[in-house]
């Protein structure tokens, strides 16, 4: 028996979800500034107090390694554009999205959209996944809303496991 594209997608995501959550219950806030490299992205003390990520317009080579930090900034800004364009809503700009900081407030921003990318998910229909996407692919009408809910998933797979390999490393090498 087939199973419906939204049921599967909702499955996808639940399923990448469960392995975020291992890591995040773990997630310590000095775990969030650790560099495991000279080259890294970070995430910044701002002029005006708040965190700024390291950024490139273009993709510098080598490409840094990212910290956690900088990893659920990424995670978090892709997202939260993502979901205003779902919504309908005008799309911030990348530097609008603010990250909260180590520890339990980015853990909690996190699970908050969390939260409301699933109040997005319960509200689609086998029609809506149809419709052309608005991003990431703008002006492409081959791709649709279902496309953009996989990219998504593909997104937040990358991004879970990049931070539970950071994680680990950390925790292996002040273990060892």
């Amino acid at each position: 028996m087939p199973v419906p594209s939204l049921a599967l997608t909702r499955w996808q995501f639940d399923l990448t979800w469960s392995l975020f959550e291992y890591h995040l219950e773990r997630l310590e806030p000095e775990d969030f500034g650790w560099e495991p490299a000279t080259l890294c992205w970070t995430m910044r003390v701002g002029p005006d107090g708040g965190w700024v990520p390291d950024w490139a317009d273009t993709e510098p080579e080598p490409v840094p390694v990212p910290t956690i930090g900088w990893l659920t900034w990424h995670l978090g800004w892709w997202w939260s554009v993502t979901l205003d364009h779902l919504e309908g809503l005008a799309p911030r700009e990348r530097t609008d999205v603010h990250w909260p900081g180590p520890g339990e407030p980015t853990v909690t921003w996190l699970r908050d959209l969390r939260t409301r990318w699933l109040a997005v998910l319960d509200r689609l229909t086998d029609a809506d996944l149809a419709r052309p996407a608005t991003f990431p692919w703008q002006d492409d009408p081959a791709h649709t809303v279902a496309h953009t809910l996989g990219w998504a998933n593909a997104e937040l797979m990358k991004n879970v496991a990049e931070i539970g390999q950071l994680r680990l490393l950390r925790a292996a090498r002040a273990a060892g």
